[in-house]
């Protein structure tokens, strides 16, 4: 633990470790690690540059009494992409295998490796003055057609993505969430997309439409958008 304060021996205690790993011979430490608390922010640099000095005075005391040298490894996506003096043995290549890039730095160079779909399951027509949804929440300025789209809550579309939060994107065209997302289903204006069917395919994030922009518009990151995606939603691996 080098200031993130989640897990981990300390300067405090490390002598722990290096007691337990000397009791039992049997027992190689294979790698030490620690994690760096904001390497995506650069207001937050001196930090991190104290947290790689600790580790490597706090990894010097390991191995000189252990008398080898484990693998090392500090760095996540945003600590691969700034700080490559600290690469070590090892890196931690977590979201940034998924095209996402937390520090915005090299954004751009990535390919998003995940993307998420739906289907219209109906679109209908209706009057200005009506309402969509629960609590009534969608109410229509105007005559509109309203697509009910196949994802909701359960699946991986957060709830806070409705009442014009978030848009999807259908036949290349953004089409807002209407009314609250359901459980199962959600419903989105398309009256400008007057060529939408049913059975259009509906992007939720992905290629054209960053999982960034539906995290901004939840007030969260994109790595809670893709855990979130529930078990019940088919996955489709198109390569290995």
């Amino acid at each position: 633990d080098t200031g993130m304060h989640r897990l981990g021996f300390d300067a405090g205690n490390l002598e722990q470790a290096i007691g337990l790993l000397a009791r039992y011979p049997q027992l190689e430490a294979r790698s030490a690690f620690s994690h760096l608390a904001a390497s995506e922010a650069p207001e937050h640099d001196v930090f991190t540059h104290e947290q790689a000095a600790l580790f490597e005075l706090l990894y010097e005391q390991l191995s000189t009494a252990i008398g080898y040298r484990p693998l090392r490894h500090l760095l996540n996506t945003s600590g691969i992409i700034r700080f490559p003096q600290y690469q070590m043995e090892l890196v931690r290549l977590g979201i940034g295998a998924y095209g996402i890039d937390a520090s915005g730095l090299i954004q751009e160079e990535l390919r998003t490796a995940l993307t998420l779909r739906a289907r219209i399951s109906q679109i209908r027509s209706l009057p200005a003055g009506e309402t969509v949804g629960y609590g009534r929440h969608g109410r229509l300025s105007r005559a509109s057609r309203i697509a009910t789209i196949s994802i909701g809550y359960a699946d991986g579309l957060p709830r806070a993505a409705g009442n014009g939060r978030f848009s999807v994107l259908i036949r290349q065209q953004r089409a807002p969430i209407i009314g609250n997302v359901c459980m199962d289903m959600s419903m989105a204006d398309v009256t400008d997309i007057p060529q939408a069917e049913e059975g259009d395919e509906v992007l939720i994030f992905g290629a054209g439409l960053p999982v960034a922009e539906l995290a901004e518009a939840l007030g969260t990151i994109p790595y809670e958008v893709f855990t979130s995606v529930s078990p019940r939603v088919r996955r489709v691996y198109v390569h290995e």
